[in-house]
């Protein structure tokens, strides 16, 4: 199939990688111009995913609409931010698409395939994502993630598309609840990463991970999601990784903030989006809507917007009323 990656950050990248060797036809679109031809006369994308040799098959375009001209599916890996901007200008696009974006859209409360409802109304939005981090996949570690479409015909298809010996494609109906918990585990990452730049131990990150699954799933379900996905790859399993692994740009952004850095200072030393800043925002203005209890979304959010202490906000959440297990 002919298929056009969306995004040339290093998740993008990977991906186009990973399509190319499974025999498909692939171009990669970029924002940058310079960017993109920088990688087509290197083969490398030394900014995004240093040290990986891209497949030769690749093809490499800047303008989208030449990029996407006779594709049957679009990999949308755009920083949420950018979601909406770059997919209005798709509107007549049938194929698939498939978001791996991993946000919420503050304004709206929509995941990605929610916005893409509204600006390609034409394609079939699909949700890929889990425990996968970019340079892994690039490595050909083994990792597992689970393609997400309404329609069982079409998950099949994409699972088909990305299915590897070394990443291993299952399929869920669920969009919403895999879109959900791949956004809401990277704010949990940063609460983990926080704990780590204070000192905690093993046990404060193992009580929040568990705690915060019974968070996400009851978001989740008030949203209209299905409890069961978010004890899958796309809720504990990215949860457990983003938490734990030096590779989590949010896992990292926590850890600074943990160190006594400032949220302004953090953002405006990076090129990479740690997504839980924006996301810790729109799931905070969600739950608020929704009327649902989620302490730990709450103390991060405050944390990042209201400049709350770290010490007061984990005493906060530690000194709450006691209660059952959830």
């Amino acid at each position: 199939m002919k298929v056009t990656v969306i995004g040339d950050g290093a998740w993008g990248t990977a991906l186009s990688n990973l399509l190319c060797q499974n025999q498909n036809f692939v171009t990669l679109w970029g924002h940058d111009a310079a960017h993109v031809h920088e990688m087509e006369r290197t083969g490398r994308n030394d900014l995004f995913l240093p040290g990986i040799p891209l497949a030769r098959e690749l093809k490499f375009q800047p303008d989208l609409a030449r990029a996407v001209a006779g594709s049957g599916c679009v990999v949308l890996a755009l920083p949420s931010r950018f979601f909406r901007e770059v997919t209005s200008r798709l509107p007549d696009f049938e194929g698939i698409a498939v978001s791996v974006t991993k946000g919420i859209e503050c304004e709206t409360g929509l995941t990605m395939s929610g916005i893409l409802q509204v600006t390609m109304p034409k394609a079939a939005g699909a949700a890929l994502s889990g425990p996968t981090l970019a340079m892994e996949v690039a490595r050909e570690i083994p990792a597992a993630i689970v393609a997400a479409h309404a329609q069982a015909g079409i998950a099949r298809e994409i699972q088909r598309l990305f299915h590897r010996p070394t990443f291993r494609v299952y399929t869920s109906n669920d969009v919403l609840g895999v879109e959900l918990g791949g956004a809401l585990k990277n704010v949990v990452a940063i609460a983990a990463g926080i704990g780590d730049g204070v000192g905690f131990g093993d046990n404060a990150k193992a009580g929040l991970i568990t705690r915060a699954i019974a968070e996400m799933r009851r978001l989740g379900m008030g949203c209209g999601a299905m409890a069961e996905t978010f004890s899958g790859l796309s809720g504990l399993g990215d949860l457990a990784v983003t938490c734990f692994s030096r590779l989590s740009r949010n896992r990292a952004f926590g850890e600074r903030m943990g160190r006594g850095e400032k949220v302004e200072a953090i953002l405006a030393s990076t090129i990479t989006v740690a997504e839980g800043y924006p996301t810790a925002l729109a799931a905070h203005k969600l739950a608020r809507k929704l009327q649902i209890e989620t302490p730990i979304i709450d103390e991060v959010y405050a944390m990042l917007y209201k400049q709350k202490d770290i010490r007061k906000a984990v005493q906060d959440l530690m000194s709450r009323d006691m209660k059952q297990e959830d």
